[in-house]
């Protein structure tokens, strides 16, 4: 096959027939960073639970899987011209969108309720994209106007659409096991025949947050199954790193390493009821 790219934590071929071999390794980022080591067994979780997820919204949206691959953490599926805007939608307040809660009293231009805090749940989930920024670079909230502007009302409207049908079909199903979807981040495109068509990964916990529903407790930073430990030991003191400096992190301890991996693990055990064997 012939190698076409390699990202922060994934590595993209192509067949001769032109499908795409998406390969999902075990890196793991964060803060814009690719860290070591790498965590054990994280490309194929990730994989699998995407797959499993694919599986459940395909009444919603079509997707770009053609067929697993050979491998627990390879997938064959359809090329797709990628939409230039990152699809996130919101039932909960937290991270980035706290933060410019906490200025404006808004996330990507959506006027919200007064009194908020860190984990409160929202009225309702709301559309709130950003940027597809080139990599190293940070996506930044932009208004459903902007995304108007750049892709047209029509598409427009379906890219929110979609969005908030797949952040609620995953809601109710992590409810189910005991699981809150805080909020979801996915990727969308046209296929060759311009059917928009959900591709990249979906409603993993890189690009979702999980919370345990029986600790959740607004007010403060939620204990979640994403990658968020990892983002805390970075900016902790015991890291000794400076998020704002041109340093590169530091790397991973063994414990962080072995947490991390068990968070991933049990994010994907708790949602698809089945033991993951790799």
């Amino acid at each position: 096959m012939k190698h076409l790219h390699s990202g922060k934590v994934r590595d993209l071929y192509q067949t001769d027939e032109g499908l795409l071999l998406m390969v999902a390794s075990d890196r793991i980022s964060a803060f814009d960073h690719v860290l070591e080591p790498d965590i054990p067994d994280k490309g194929a979780i990730l994989t699998q639970m995407s797959l499993w997820w694919f599986d459940r919204l395909r009444d919603l949206v079509p997707n770009h899987v053609v067929a697993p691959g050979d491998t627990a953490r390879s997938v064959l599926v359809r090329p797709l011209t990628m939409v230039q805007v990152e699809c996130v939608a919101r039932g909960y307040l937290t991270g980035g969108g706290l933060s410019e809660y906490h200025r404006d009293g808004t996330v990507s231009g959506v006027r919200l309720p007064e009194g908020l805090v860190d984990g409160s749940r929202l009225p309702e989930p709301i559309f709130t994209p950003s940027t597809k920024a080139p990599q190293g670079e940070h996506d930044e909230p932009i208004s459903y106007e902007q995304v108007v502007a750049q892709v047209g009302a029509e598409t427009a409207a379906e890219l929110r659409r979609v969005t908030l049908a797949v952040y609620t079909r995953g809601a109710e199903i992590a409810r189910e096991r005991g699981i809150i979807l805080a909020d979801t981040k996915i990727e969308l495109g046209w296929d060759a025949d311009g059917v928009l068509t959900l591709g990249d990964e979906v409603l993993t916990p890189d690009s979702s947050r999980f919370w345990p529903a029986d600790e959740w407790q607004p007010g403060r930073p939620q204990p979640s199954f994403d990658k968020q430990y990892v983002r805390d030991w970075l900016t902790s003191p015991e890291s000794g790193w400076d998020k704002n400096s041109t340093n590169p992190p530091p790397r991973l301890p063994d414990e962080v390493v072995m947490r991390t991996r068990q968070r991933y693990l049990e994010a994907y055990e708790r949602i698809t009821g089945t033991s993951f064997t790799g």
